[in-house]
């Protein structure tokens, strides 16, 4: 694991939800409020609380010079907070485990995605890069990430793959996928930080192969920038649904 010589501010806790208590209440009191539609969650994407939370995921990782370095290797690079950490509107579930359970200052702190633009804004992306800060609260052996969850971040990563190019048109109109299997190798340990400085890992997630409704992805979890301290590796098939089956 690379490790700074300037220790970075702790990572921003998510912000608070603006919802009133008169608000909630009356969401409890009427089930059909608490569903919100598509249009809900595109509203809320460009929200204050959201751009505040992306920008300061953003800010935390350039504090860190390997992250840094990274982040400035490319010019006009694409960086973001992913879909999935987006925070949905009162009552939304979609995403819940990383925009929700998993978001906090001692779980994982901060996180974005990031990748070079295409020649062509709807040409596909194959290849998504992120940064991850990973706390105490998701480990298994003290000091050591829970296996399931470097699983889950292998698998979260090589999903956004998808969400960029839904995002961009490069997708068109295609159904959503689900992970039809996820065969995981571990290398090295997946080391932990504390919540005051949790521990930085860079993910790496490729399309490698698509066959109709297969997407085949790769994903490798480093413990530094270069790419040499492999931890773990993942090979995945994505299946694209058919509409009869939503």
């Amino acid at each position: 694991m690379a490790t700074s010589k300037v220790s970075p501010p702790p990572p921003p806790s998510p912000p608070r939800s603006s919802s009133s208590p008169s608000e909630s209440k009356q969401q409890e009191q009427n089930p059909e409020m608490a569903t919100p539609t598509a249009s809900d969650i595109s509203s809320v994407l460009d929200s204050p609380a959201n751009k505040a939370q992306e920008a300061h995921h953003i800010a935390f990782f350039q504090s860190i010079p390997w992250c840094s370095s990274l982040l400035s290797s490319t010019r006009n690079l694409i960086i973001s907070q992913p879909v999935s950490r987006v925070i949905r509107p009162s009552g939304c579930e979609e995403d819940a485990l990383i925009s929700q359970a998993l978001n906090s200052p001692d779980a994982i702190p901060a996180y974005i995605t990031f990748y070079p633009p295409p020649p062509k804004p709807t040409d596909y992306v194959y290849e998504v890069k992120s940064l991850i800060a990973l706390g105490p609260k998701v480990n298994g052996w003290e000091g050591i990430c829970h296996g399931g969850i470097v699983m889950t971040l292998l698998d979260e990563v090589m999903g956004q793959i998808f969400a960029v190019n839904k995002d961009s048109g490069a997708m068109g109109n295609k159904m959503p996928l689900l992970t039809g299997y996820l065969n995981t190798a571990f290398k090295r340990p997946v080391r932990t930080g504390t919540k005051e400085k949790p521990a930085i890992v860079l993910i790496v997630a490729r399309l490698t192969k698509l066959e109709g409704r297969k997407h085949f992805c790769e994903g490798v979890v480093y413990g530094d920038e270069e790419g040499k301290d492999e931890l773990a590796r993942a090979e995945a098939l994505f299946v694209q649904l058919r509409e009869s089956k939503l």
